[in-house]
């Protein structure tokens, strides 16, 4: 095996967040967690059940890029209309993306500055509140900067574990990972993001200094390296394009 990359790193790091998952549908939101998704299923998750990314459920997971119409087993089909009951009734797990996260797991992807005037358009709230009121919800950072990781967040769209506490509406309110090109974090008992994990070749200064609040990451572990079998899958079944290294630089992950 050549060396692993930090995509390989973050993949496993992916698939963990779905390990032991169940019979859950699996969201995606980017490559990685993609590859994460399909890792899990072919490894620490049988049940997990995936879609093509349009609107079937597959028996197989399809490499990226694929859909059910090149070929594979469907299992299922789920219209749009579906999904919505498929989210009030808990049986999915979410991993989102962010343009901005505050220590709380507070996220925003609608709009960036004053909303009433805002410096830059996202793509607006969309599904954010209902996944994180419904089930668990992990997200995947490609680039951690301070810009992401920030004080306040302008526009609240995932909801964070300040805002759940408390609220009868949100009893099944469950944030879980965040997974950055950096480190894996996770939070603790007084709701707050901490590092859990390191990537291999990061330093704790390097997170601190490319995240807008106080962040310790000093004495955190190294994040595990993808096994044998894991590499094999994401590099011939999975991802055999290479589409990873497009959403996280080659840096040597070991």
């Amino acid at each position: 095996m050549t060396a692993v990359t930090r995509a390989e790193v973050c993949a496993a790091a992916c698939a963990d967040a779905w390990r032991d998952a169940g019979e859950v549908l699996a969201h995606t939101a980017g490559v990685l967690p993609s590859i994460g998704a399909r890792l899990a299923r072919l490894t620490t998750s049988p049940d997990l059940v995936l879609t093509d990314g349009e609107a079937y459920f597959m028996s197989d997971p399809p490499p990226l890029g694929r859909t059910a119409a090149d070929g594979g087993v469907v299992e299922g089909w789920v219209p749009y209309r579906r999904v919505f009951d498929i989210v009030a009734s808990g049986r999915r797990q979410s991993m989102m993306g962010a343009s901005q996260l505050d220590r709380y797991g507070n996220q925003n992807i609608s709009l960036i500055g004053d909303w009433r005037r805002p410096t830059r358009q996202l793509i607006g709230v969309r599904g954010a509140p209902g996944n994180t009121a419904n089930h668990r919800t992990d997200y995947w950072v490609a680039r951690h900067t301070p810009k992401v990781f920030v004080e306040k967040v302008d526009v609240v769209c995932g909801v964070g574990n300040d805002r759940a506490r408390g609220g009868k509406g949100l009893r099944f309110h469950d944030l879980g990972v965040v997974i950055t090109n950096l480190a894996v974090l996770d939070y603790g008992d007084d709701g707050r993001l901490r590092v859990r994990s390191l990537h291999p070749g990061v330093t704790p200064a390097e997170v601190h200094a490319n995240t807008g609040f106080a962040l310790d990451a000093t004495g955190a572990p190294e994040t595990r390296l993808p096994d044998a079998t894991e590499l094999r899958l994401i590099r011939e079944v999975v991802d055999p394009r290479g589409l990873r290294d497009r959403e996280v630089s080659r840096g040597t992950g070991s």
